[in-house]
């Protein structure tokens, strides 16, 4: 849901906010007010192309800033999380920056993005449908998702994506295995040789740690020895070592506390050192003591430390990794050993695979052929509510097109010629790619037709259909759908063009439906659909300081029905239309 957003010098807007609320939020105000630039703004906003002519004359940087809550978004957030952006789980804030020299910045939670991540994203945040900027109803995967949620099929239809997605992993897989012999044998010369290498130096984690702890003892052990000896003299062997002046000093501290009790604590400080000191020494003494001059072991630390240098160097930046490579290349040596099993068995599990695949996308076929008679049936019947009662509409089906995986299923296919003998038990008519049709959204791809005037054939959606037929119908489609698949922000900028009375009243009556579901953000000229609303906002015009200003605010009870009489009488408010205003907004409660 939209919470917020702040719009600040793009076109004829100097500084706007706006804070929206859940439900059905009208945006009206005389023609040309900037109603639609704000509608604007939010295209821009979720990735629409931006350039320098949109910012407002004089101006050096402009941007718009939404707030969306998010929370129980699952799918927007693993896409946020995928792209390493951090968010706090129940808003994001998304902001997008323009300045005069044409670049542009993309913000989300105040972590750069790409535009590519927006235009992801989008869908599950706000859908558009303005004049001529309908974007998710045009596409045919768009529309199918849209009858499939009429349908009921949404767990078929991840079913049969999950089944797609594994025909796909284990073709790849099979493909990588059917190497020429002379190729396999090549790689699994190097991975033996390379693996080996790793296996003769028996790594263990931390060796270098520990051999570089231990050269540098070895290298220091004569000074180490020396400075033991010295220190040693100095506090124990010396005829005035300190053992010794503690020693001398603590007879004295004592006959001090035979005479005043006060030095007893003292006393007692300086015995306690006395022992610390023979603590220390007795220590250096072991240490000198143990002590090893080895040049030979040296060498041997210095030739390890070298062999693991020049292992790090080939295969990683540390030990751990140079250990990790040898797990990998040993790993891949097994399977360049066990080819021909491996390939025996990929053929095998991508058989079972494709006959998934069949059966699950069978089924989902079925859900949308029965589903899509009944779906069109009742959108032509809602159609005819919102003054396109000569309109015909119909969900069409075809086969999807083939694409790289078919390609590589034939090149794969056990009995075909470029195969060398039976690869398993894949050639028979259910196991087999050939005449099985693939798409990650089905066996077949479904597209809307759509004729508005009677006697003209359907053609595809997007050819022949207005920016207001086009809103219009989106809106039906998505009142008779499950409301569970569109739990966003849904705008229609003036969707009542061409419209009113009867009509506007019925278009007004599906907002409201829709709103108990998602937020709607309606931009109207109809007071029988601005009636419905749950927050109403005018948007005025004004110039300041020989400069055009656009205005946004929220209006309370009396300032609807001043808005409403503006709407139904024009220029000239009067008291009959402020009294019907009155009476729509008691007839909406």
């Amino acid at each position: 849901m939209l919470k917020f957003i702040h719009i600040s010098h793009l076109a004829v807007i100097d500084q706007l906010e706006v804070e929206l609320r859940p439900g059905l939020n009208i945006l009206s105000g005389e023609t040309g007010s900037g109603k639609s630039i704000i509608v604007d703004a939010l295209g821009l906003l979720l990735g629409e192309r931006a350039s320098p002519e949109m910012m407002r004359t004089g101006e050096a940087r402009a941007f718009v800033e939404g707030v969306f809550g998010v929370e129980g978004n699952l799918p927007l957030l693993e896409l946020l999380a995928a792209a390493g952006i951090e968010t706090g789980g129940e808003e994001v804030v998304i902001k997008r920056e323009l300045t005069s020299g044409g670049r542009s910045r993309i913000l989300i939670d105040h972590q750069a993005a790409t535009l590519g991540l927006i235009k992801t994203i989008q869908p599950h945040l706000i859908d558009i449908h303005g004049q001529g900027d309908q974007q998710s109803l045009l596409g045919a995967e768009a529309q199918l998702a849209v009858l499939d949620a009429f349908a009921g099929a949404g767990e078929l239809r991840r079913q049969v994506s999950d089944a797609y997605e594994c025909v796909a992993r284990l073709a790849g897989e099979l493909e990588s295995a059917r190497q020429s012999e002379a190729e396999r044998l090549q790689a699994l010369d190097l991975v033996d040789y390379q693996a080996a290498e790793i296996e003769r130096a028996r790594l263990r984690p931390g060796e270098d740690l520990e051999l570089e702890a231990e050269r540098n003892l070895l290298a220091n052990a004569e000074r180490l020895a020396r400075l033991c000896g010295e220190a040693y003299d100095l506090l124990y062997e010396e005829e005035r070592s300190v053992l010794a002046q503690l020693g001398a000093a603590a007879r004295r501290i004592g006959e001090l506390a035979e005479v005043d009790a006060k030095f007893s604590g003292a006393a007692e400080q300086v015995a306690a050192a006395k022992y610390a000191v023979e603590d220390v020494a007795f220590f250096l003494r072991g240490y000198a003591e143990e002590i090893q001059v080895s040049p030979a072991r040296l060498k041997e630390v210095d030739d390890r430390l070298a062999e693991i240098d020049r292992l790090r160097r080939k295969y990683g930046g540390g030990l751990d990794e140079v250990i990790e490579a040898g797990r990998r290349l040993r790993s891949r040596r097994e399977e360049l050993r066990g080819g021909e099993e491996r390939e025996r068995r990929l053929t095998e599990e991508l058989g079972v695979a494709l006959e998934r695949y069949r059966r699950e996308a069978g089924e989902l076929g079925r859900a949308r052929r029965r589903a899509a008679r009944r779906f069109g049936r009742e959108a032509m019947a809602e159609l005819a509510e919102v003054a396109l009662a000569d309109s015909q509409f119909e969900v069409r089906f075809r086969e999807p097109g083939r694409g790289p995986l078919h390609e590589r299923l034939a090149r794969l296919e056990p009995n075909s010629g470029g195969n060398r003998g039976n690869r398993g038990n894949w050639g028979n008519s259910r196991g087999s790619a050939g005449g099985l049709a693939l798409g990650r959204g089905g066996a077949e791809a479904g597209e809307f037709y759509f004729s508005a005037n009677r006697g003209e054939d359907l053609k595809p959606l997007g050819g022949v259909a207005s920016g207001g037929e086009l809103s219009r119908l989106m809106l039906v489609l998505k009142t008779i759908t499950a409301p569970t698949l569109f739990p966003r922000t849904l705008i229609f900028d003036e969707i009542d063009a061409g419209i009113g009375g009867r009509v506007a009243e019925a278009v007004g009556q599906r907002l409201r439906r829709l709103a108990g579901t998602n937020q709607v953000l309606c931009v109207t000229h109809q007071a029988q659909l601005a009636r419905h609303a749950d927050a109403h906002y005018l948007v005025t015009k004004e110039v300041l300081r020989e400069r055009t200003l656009t205005r946004v605010v929220e209006l309370d009870e009396a300032g609807r029905v001043e808005e409403l009489a503006r709407m139904l009488g024009g220029a000239e408010v009067t008291p009959l239309a402020k009294k019907h205003a009155r009476e729509l907004l008691k007839a909406r409660s």
